[in-house]
Formats: structure tokens, C-alpha cells, sequence
């Protein structure tokens, strides 16, 4: 079993160069087997199967899995390091830092691997902002690594679909096919558009620089998910800055919050839960005292569910709300009310009654919040934290926030430049597809 190039094969079918074995040899999982398939009751389930075809199925699955069973599965042994790397030890794990950032989520993350593969992710307890704390998303983004319909280098699309060649490595591009046909079309375009969602890493930051170096006609277009607009906007209009500020829930004695679920999707919610836990916690038992949050909201969210009073409101009452609050503040306060607009009545405006004097009695303690995505609620917002001196106390400009930077305008103007036909190359990147 020897020639010229090899002295050791796998099996006969390597040695024979089978076509089934290059096949199997270029994929990194097993794929799945005959039993998986005949598992699959997706025929059974629509009662398009007769009483003949469910018992061959039926027939068939025990034996298959019987048939499984009993073959011995092929030996995979390890191969040792020819020269191990000082920081891999095999069979222990190994620990390194990390961030997750996706759609709008960040928490810094330690990663454990095992031969460098990673297998799970925790909080990365020394972070001063998120404290150790992960999503339920970051968590499970490590199964991503694993998807075995996961693309395994570049294809083209034609005609609305990705052209997947039954043989990559002789009919799928190489990565250097790909290069030289995006950068000829790079060097005779006269417009570029990056849409990007907001980027945190520095070494991305430094990238983009680089490329807009080169091609001067470059823009970065940022897009997020969920969109924080109204709020940049608002506090461009209010305070002359375009940011998200730092809020400290646990410095609030009084939180309320207008449909922004805090502890779920809004801005940074596992910083924010972490916050949001201090000050629940009760301290001294002698002189027991915790926050106290009042949730305004029109659907059940992971924050209304926390809250100590949650107030249900028509999601076309919301700005009707805010409006009620600012009010109901400015009376107390001696300040110049809003009107026209919409008005809470009834059982709903006593509530909001209540809430600006619980506010008022705790004017440097109080947190406001709202997640609408309208610029004027959100102003109003910025004036009832204004009124009751949120600001340096419970909401920080000094230090704001790098997250969800996206402005729709941004967007609305790229679109409007594609309609007419402005932009030549398009460049969309991980996470960031609109569609």
C-alpha cells in the first residue's frame, strides 16, 4: 500500500481516491443519514400518506435504525501537535476575551474553547459596563459557528439566488477571482455606500478609514435594527449633542418608562438589567428600600413584567401620555404647559397624575425614559428629565453611549440616491441587511 507520494491511507476508498470519499473529506460535519430523513413526518403529517406508505416508512425506520446500530462506527483517532502552541493544552480549556456585538447588542464575552474551538460563551466579569452580564442571543451565537448550511467562501448570486456549484473547488470562485472583480468595479465607480449597523470595534473603525482613504467617493451609511433616531435627534435639538447618554438606573429612586423595554431590546438592555438589579436589591434590611418602576407600555414586554406598576395605554396614546407627564410636571414646577394634541381622560389621566407628583417628590432620584421613535416625544422627554434634574444625576453626557448610532435619515437619504441612480457599488456588511 505504498507509492510515490503517500505511505499511510485512511481506507480503501482514499487510497482508490473515491468520489464519495473527496466529497465526505471536504466537509467539516457528517452529514445527515437515512434515518434522519425517513424521521422526518413532514409527508406523514399533511395525511397525504396512505395506510401502505405509512407502514413501509414505518418498516423501513426500525430497520434502518436497527441496521445503524449494530454497524461499528469507523475509529477517528487524534493526531498530536508536530509542535504544540504554548497556550493549548489538550483536553483543557482555554479562555479568551472577547466582545459580542450583533444587531444592536453588545456585552464583552469570555469564550471557552477546546482546541480552538470554541464551545461556550460567559460574561466577561472585569467589564465595567455590562458587569458579567450576557443576552440570550450571545449565548446562543455560538451555535452560528456550527451551522453546517453555513457558506464556505464566496458565491454569486444570479437571478435572486445564490449559485451553489456541485463542486466547489472547480466551479466556485476563489476568494481572488472575487478581489479582482469587486476592485475593478471599485476603481470605475464614482459613488460607494457602505451599509453598516453601528460599529464598536476599533479595528473595523480603522478598516473602513483605510478603504475611505483609498476611495475618496467612500461613505458609511450606518443602519440599526431598531432604531434609536429620535433619540439622537432629539438630544441634538435639546442639548446641540447627536449621542445617547449614559442612564444609571441604579441611581433612580422613580423609573418610568414609555414602551421602552429596557430590560429586553432598548439600547443596551443586559447594562441596563445589571443597573436595574442594584437598585432592587434592597440594602439594609433595618431600612429596607428599593427603586420603585412604573412601566406605560400597550403590549406585555420583559420590563412591564418587572415593573411595580404597569400602566396600559393604545400605542396611539403614548405620545398622548408623555404629553400628560410634561404637563402635569410643568404645574408643579410653575413651568408653561403643551397644548392641543391629544388628551388622556378619564382613569389613565389620574394615573399620570399620580406618577408626576411621585416624580416631583423625587426630583434628582427620578429617571424618564421613552423608546418612541418620534423626534417631539422625545423632546418632551428630555424637558420632564430637565424639570425633575436627571441630568448629572441619573443621566450622564459626559460619558455617552457608543451604541445604535444608525440615523434614518442616513438611510432615507441612500435610498433616495439609489432610486435616482447615484450609486455605482453597494457594499452591505455582516448583520446589516435591511431586507
Amino acid at each position: 500500500m505504498k507509492n510515490k507520494n503517500k505511505g499511510v491511507w485512511v481506507g480503501v476508498d482514499q487510497l482508490s481516491n473515491h468520489p464519495s470519499y473527496n466529497e465526505i473529506s471536504q466537509q467539516e460535519f457528517v452529514p445527515s443519514t437515512i434515518v434522519g430523513k425517513v424521521a422526518d413526518e413532514s409527508v406523514l403529517e399533511h395525511g397525504n400518506a396512505s395506510r401502505r406508505d405509512f407502514l413501509k416508512y414505518l418498516g423501513f425506520g426500525i430497520t434502518a435504525a436497527t441496521l445503524a446500530a449494530s454497524c461499528d462506527i469507523p475509529v477517528k483517532r487524534a493526531i498530536p501537535y508536530v509542535v504544540k502552541p504554548d497556550e493549548i493544552v489538550p483536553g483543557v480549556a482555554a479562555y479568551y476575551a472577547s466582545s459580542f456585538v450583533q444587531g444592536g447588542d453588545y456585552c464583552a464575552v469570555l469564550v471557552k474553547t477546546r482546541e480552538g474551538r470554541p464551545i461556550k460563551i460567559e460574561g466577561n466579569g472585569l467589564s465595567k459596563v455590562t458587569m458579567g452580564g450576557t443576552s440570550a442571543r450571545a449565548q446562543a451565537s455560538v451555535l452560528s459557528l456550527y451551522d453546517t448550511s453555513r457558506l464556505d467562501g464566496p458565491y454569486r448570486v444570479a437571478e435572486g439566488k445564490i449559485d451553489l456549484p456541485a463542486k466547489r473547488n472547480k466551479l466556485g470562485p476563489s476568494w481572488e477571482e472575487i478581489d479582482q472583480e469587486i476592485m475593478g468595479k471599485l476603481n470605475a465607480a464614482s459613488n460607494i455606500r457602505i451599509v453598516a449597523n453601528t460599529i464598536l470595534s476599533p479595528t473595523t473603525k480603522k478598516v473602513l478609514e483605510d478603504f475611505k482613504a483609498k476611495f475618496p467617493n467612500a461613505q458609511v451609511v450606518m443602519y440599526d435594527p431598531v432604531s434609536s433616531s429620535a433619540i439622537l435627534e432629539a438630544n441634538q435639538e435639546s442639548f446641540g449633542q447627536a449621542v445617547i447618554p449614559a442612564y444609571h438606573f441604579d441611581k433612580a429612586k422613580v423609573i418610568v418608562s414609555f414602551d421602552a423595554d429596557f430590560l429586553g431590546t432598548w439600547i443596551s438592555p443586559i447594562e441596563f438589567a445589571s443597573q436595574y438589579a442594584k437598585g432592587r436589591k434592597i440594602q439594609d434590611v433595618k431600612k429596607p428600600e428599593m427603586s420603585r418602576h412604573i412601566q406605560v407600555e400597550s403590549q406585555m414586554s420583559l420590563t412591564g413584567s418587572n415593573a411595580d406598576n404597569r400602566i396600559l395605554v393604545k400605542p396611539s396614546e403614548q405620545g398622548a401620555a408623555i404629553v400628560a407627564l410634561y404637563n402635569e410636571l410643568a404645574g408643579l414646577a410653575g413651568g408653561n404647559r403643551v397644548s392641543g394634541g391629544p388628551q388622556l381622560e378619564g382613569e389613565k389621566a389620574a394615573k399620570i397624575k399620580k406618577i408626576a407628583k411621585e416624580l416631583y417628590d423625587h426630583r434628582g432620584q427620578a429617571l424618564v425614559v421613552s423608546g418612541s421613535n418620534n423626534v417631539g416625544e422625545q423632546v418632551l422627554v428630555n424637558a420632564i428629565n430637565d424639570m425633575l434634574g436627571s441630568y448629572g444625576a441619573t443621566i450622564d453626557f459626559t460619558n455617552a453611549s457608543l451604541q445604535r448610532q444608525g440615523m434614518d435619515r442616513d438611510v432615507q437619504n441612500l435610498i433616495k440616491e439609489m432610486n435616482a441612480g447615484g450609486v455605482n457599488a453597494l457594499f452591505v456588511m455582516d448583520g446589516a441587511n435591511p431586507a
